[in-house]
């Protein structure tokens, strides 16, 4: 590996040759531009109008929100999220406001992180990189959401850009001095926000970036080291902060992160990925049994990927500029370890990290299709490839629109029904989806109604047919009519 530097060419280097080249290399960033554009305008027109808010959303928007209290905040989870939506979330309740807010936010990060890799390979592949991952239906599904993994993905992706322009593979050696100090910081600001908003994904990021620092002998600078380190403590600081000051400590607060998850261990988790890849957006050990693979024709991309990846690495050597892709996709497969084998839930969510990070190398193998000298005429070779993406961007909305229309509808209704009954602030919710009930009733949300204080009204709510609590038995109990819920009111 001591020359994968070294092979790693200027990306203008192969645009300087003919004036055809050069004007396509500056229209390039129209096409990226336009990538965008049509994501942000498939979030605003098939989800952002969504009203519903999900369980995860709930719990980071009423960490800081005056208008609702704190839902309760395990151990696994990180303030990020939290943090970025303060602006809407704090002085307002409306949830188109966040949507759009988080729709032109995710737009705007998706064009910036692609836009940096711009000096990194030819421009044009970084605009097909973006179509990939901008055109998949869990990325246009949670760029409007209050959820961590888009810019987990996002973050990772700048950070391994920015590693690479730090280490002045893509520059000349004036270049290089003269842009390395603001790429080392962009490196520890990318990671500082992975780590803000999930730390266990920012250190299985940072293991890959170190290990290039060290094993490549043209990356081998310490102060990329510096950079990463600085970017893991400013993000994860809080997170630490925090264990010593709710969870007694650094040790147990992972202990209790990861009993929350099930426990880390060798688990077939690649499968469960598979099964819930086209929905549901959230598949736990008790729903596996009863979920089916959906719509099997369209995961063929998914296990086509690999392929790709490995033939997109391949056709950047032979380009030379190895580097960028093959780092890309060492970071993605380090930082997917932990979620196709380390753990026995899934959510299509999950991976959204690798996809960000291998769309460098799927773009390189679409390249190299379109640019082969085979028996076919080439004209054919681009109308098949054509076609292919064309098929994956229609199969992707297909099932965006599909989850969007399985979003929760209910949470009001089941609101308005306690408003009905008498259930108003100051009150507790506890039961099955405790948390956006009482979020949209105007109560509190807590593990056990023993929570509550004298005075505050408590209901346990539970779905038709599931059962009461022990501890229920003896309230009163109401039919939500239309909801497919019952209540118990404690006397």
């Amino acid at each position: 590996m001591a020359g994968l530097g070294l092979i790693t060419q200027p990306a203008d280097a192969e645009l300087s040759g003919s004036g055809q080249e050069t004007q396509r290399w500056r229209q390039t960033p129209w096409t990226l531009v336009a990538v965008v554009v049509a994501f942000l305008a498939a979030e605003l027109i098939f989800v952002a109008r969504k009203p519903g808010l999900g369980w995860d959303e709930i719990v980071y928007i009423t960490q800081i929100n005056s208008h609702a209290a704190a839902a309760p905040f395990v151990a696994a989870r990180s303030r990020g999220i939290t943090l970025l939506i303060a602006p809407v979330t704090y002085f307002s309740t409306s949830t188109t406001a966040l949507r759009v807010y988080l729709s032109v936010l995710s737009a705007a990060a998706i064009l910036g992180a692609f836009w940096l890799w711009r000096r990194l390979v030819p421009g044009w592949i970084v605009a097909g990189a973006a179509l990939f991952f901008a055109s998949l239906w869990t990325v246009q599904y949670y760029g409007p959401r209050a959820m961590p993994e888009m810019w987990v993905a996002l973050s990772a992706l700048a950070a391994v850009g920015f590693f690479l322009r730090a280490t002045g593979a893509a520059q000349t050696a004036a270049a290089a001095r003269r842009l390395g100090r603001g790429d080392l910081a962009g490196l520890a600001g990318a990671l500082a926000v992975c780590a803000l908003m999930r730390p266990g994904d920012a250190v299985f990021l940072a293991v890959p970036l170190v290990l290039a620092a060290l094993l490549v002998s043209a990356w081998r600078q310490w102060q990329l080291g510096v950079a990463i380190i600085a970017g893991l403590f400013a993000g994860g600081l809080e997170w630490v902060i925090e264990a010593y000051v709710r969870f007694h400590g650094l040790q147990s607060r992972l202990h209790f992160a990861t009993a929350r998850q099930g426990g880390f261990g060798l688990h077939a988790g690649i499968w469960d990925e598979l099964r819930a890849l086209n929905g549901p957006v959230i598949c736990r050990a008790n729903c596996l049994p009863t979920v089916s693979y959906q719509r099997p024709l369209l995961t063929i991309w998914w296990l086509a990927l690999p392929v790709l990846t490995v033939l997109g690495v391949l056709a950047a050597r032979r380009a030379g500029r190895l580097g960028p892709s093959l780092l890309a996709a060492a970071c993605a497969f380090c930082i997917g370890i932990q979620y196709l084998f380390l753990i026995n839930f899934a959510a299509p969510r999950f991976l959204l990290p690798m996809y960000a990070l291998l769309a460098i190398p799927v773009a390189e193998c679409v390249g190299w299709l379109l640019g082969r000298r085979t028996v076919l005429p080439r004209i054919l070779v681009a109308t098949v490839v054509a076609l292919c993406i064309v098929l994956q961007i229609v199969s992707q909305h297909t099932v965006l629109t599909g989850q969007v229309a399985k979003a929760r509808t209910k949470d009001a209704a089941v609101a308005r029904a306690l408003h009905a009954l008498g259930v108003k602030a100051p009150c507790l919710v506890k039961g099955q989806l405790f948390i956006p009930f009482a979020y949209y009733a105007g109560c509190a949300s807590a593990t056990v109604p023993a929570d509550a204080a004298p005075g505050v009204k408590v209901v346990v709510i539970e779905a038709i047919g599931r059962g009461v609590p022990v501890y229920a038995r003896q309230w009163t109990r109401h039919v939500l009519q239309h909801t497919g819920y019952v209540a118990y009111i404690k006397p």
